[in-house]
């Protein structure tokens, strides 16, 4: 009988395809060659270079004090009253800089600038990957109008199948249920075609790289 449906002739196509296999056409592509060219800069170099195109703000710090100078300059700046930080060791930092943050959930409605860590940045991209695991949760990075990231150099990695395979290693079977990743400050141009920034997440975003161990405030 002649099939009455769009969907029947849908599924009896993909049904004639599992049952009559076809040889690879493409059986000679080559797989395993790099996709991309060879960077030439540095890692945080390179990265430094993307992530400021992409509208990032970029800061290198080469050390403890450096790190607090600039936290805190920045913040006296632009006079940061309701900075939200939930990672310990970040925490550690803001209190050297003498910034005042909060961390409970009374406070989230009202916060304006976040700061949180990360899991990789992702040098030829210029962007960041962050995961559902790390202190901050989800919201930390979509919720503020000021989204600030301490990363140290340990972080850096090639691409974002490296970024992908260092997370799956560090996790195992315990995958973060959300891994995604941050290029630049949050933007739309839906609408009339103009650019508006924060449409769906920060209007500014920083990183500072800093040359700090990883953990060793959390030994402080």
């Amino acid at each position: 009988m002649e099939e009455s449906t769009s969907r029947e002739k849908v599924l009896k196509r993909v049904r004639n395809a599992l049952i009559y296999k076809t040889d690879n056409p493409f059986a000679q592509v080559e797989f395993d060659s790099p996709v991309y060219t060879a960077m030439d800069e540095s890692l945080d170099v390179n990265f430094a270079q993307e992530f400021t195109k992409a509208g990032g703000q970029f800061v290198y710090c080469e050390d403890e004090t450096d790190l607090v100078q600039s936290l805190a300059s920045l913040a006296s700046e632009n006079d940061w009253q309701d900075v939200f930080c939930m990672d310990p060791s970040i925490q550690y930092y803001l209190t050297q800089a003498g910034i005042p943050f909060q961390s409970d959930d009374e406070s989230f409605h009202d916060l304006k600038v976040g700061i949180t860590s990360c899991e990789f940045l992702i040098s030829r991209l210029g962007s960041i990957m962050i995961s559902s695991k790390q202190d901050s949760g989800r919201r930390l990075n979509v919720y503020p109008e000021i989204h600030i990231v301490i990363a140290y150099p340990s972080q850096l990695v090639p691409d974002l199948k490296d970024a992908l395979a260092l997370i799956r290693e560090k996790y195992g079977n315990r995958i973060p249920s959300l891994v995604s990743v941050i290029t630049g400050p949050s933007r739309t141009a839906d609408i009339e075609k103009t650019l508006v920034m924060g449409a769906h997440g920060p209007k500014e975003l920083y990183v500072f790289l800093t040359e700090v161990p990883e953990n060793e405030a959390e030994d402080e």
